[in-house]
C-alpha cells in the first residue's frame, strides 16, 4: 500500500486561507501525532517542517484534535480525487471503484498506524461522537461521488451510511494489522464490500418500480368484494 503524497509544498503556503493551511499542515500533523498525539506539539512540528509560522498554525487548529483529524481527512479527499479522475473509474465496476477508493484512504495511514490509533480513540470520546459521525459520512460521500453515484432519494443516504460503516470497521482492523501487505485488513474489506454489494442488490430488487407492493386499500377492496 502506497502513501498519498502531500498536495502542498512549503513554498506554496505563504498566503493560504486557514482552511487551505489546515489541509497543507495535516499530513505533517499526522506524522507527528504518532509521538505527540493530535496536539499543539504536533501542529508546531508540522509547521516547522513546512516553514509556517507556528502561532498561525496553532490558531488554525484552535478547535482542537477533531479539527486536525478533519483536516487530514480533507487532505485525503483531495488526494483521492486527484488520483482517481473520472476516466480511470469509468473503466471499473462499481465494486472495484469502491474497493479502490477505500484502499486509497487506508494507504494514507501507511506508517501512521499509531496516529490512527490515537485518532480513533479521540473520535470514540462521547464529546466527539457527533463530529466523528459527520466526518465518516463526509468520507463516504466523497467516495460515492467519485464512484459516480448520483442518487438523490433515500439511496443517497443508505449508500453513505453503509459505506461509512464499512470504512470505520476497516480502519478499526487496520490499526492492529501486522500482516504482510496488510493482508488481513484487505481481506476484511473485501468481505465487507461483498456484503455491501449484496445489500444494494437486495434493496434494488425489493424496491424496483415494477414490483407489486402491498396495498392496504387493495386488500380491503378484496375483502369487501371478493373475486368471483
Amino acid at each position: 500500500m502506497t502513501q498519498p503524497a502531500m498536495t502542498q509544498t512549503a513554498s506554496e503556503t505563504g498566503d493560504l486561507a486557514l482552511d487551505d493551511l489546515r489541509v497543507a499542515l495535516a499530513p505533517g500533523i499526522a506524522d507527528a501525532a504518532a509521538f505527540d498525539g493530535w496536539s499543539e506539539a504536533a501542529v508546531r512540528e508540522a509547521a516547522r517542517r513546512l516553514g509556517v509560522d507556528g502561532e498561525v498554525a496553532v490558531y488554525a487548529f484552535a478547535q482542537g484534535p477533531m479539527a486536525m483529524i478533519a483536516a487530514f481527512a480533507a487532505h485525503v479527499d483531495a488526494a483521492m480525487a486527484e488520483a482517481f479522475p473520472a476516466e480511470t473509474l469509468a473503466a471499473m465496476k462499481v465494486r472495484e471503484r469502491i474497493r479502490s477508493l477505500v484502499t486509497f484512504r487506508l494507504d494514507a495511514f501507511a506508517g501512521r498506524q499509531e496516529a490512527l490509533r490515537r485518532a480513533l480513540a479521540i473520535m470514540a470520546n462521547p464529546r466527539h461522537l457527533a463530529a466523528a459521525a459527520k466526518l465518516g459520512w463526509r468520507s463516504a460521500d466523497a467516495m460515492w461521488r467519485l464512484a459516480g453515484d448520483t442518487a438523490l432519494d433515500y439511496n443517497h443516504y443508505t449508500k453513505r451510511a453503509t459505506l461509512a460503516g464499512v470504512y470505520a470497521a476497516t480502519l478499526a482492523v487496520l490499526v492492529d494489522d501486522e500482516s504482510e501487505g496488510k493482508a488481513e485488513t484487505l481481506a476484511f474489506l473485501d468481505r465487507r464490500i461483498e456484503g455491501l454489494m449484496r445489500f444494494e442488490k437486495a434493496k434494488a430488487r425489493l424496491l424496483r418500480p415494477d414490483r407489486e407492493h402491498f396495498s392496504v386499500v387493495r386488500l380491503l377492496g378484496r375483502l369487501r368484494y371478493p373475486a368471483a
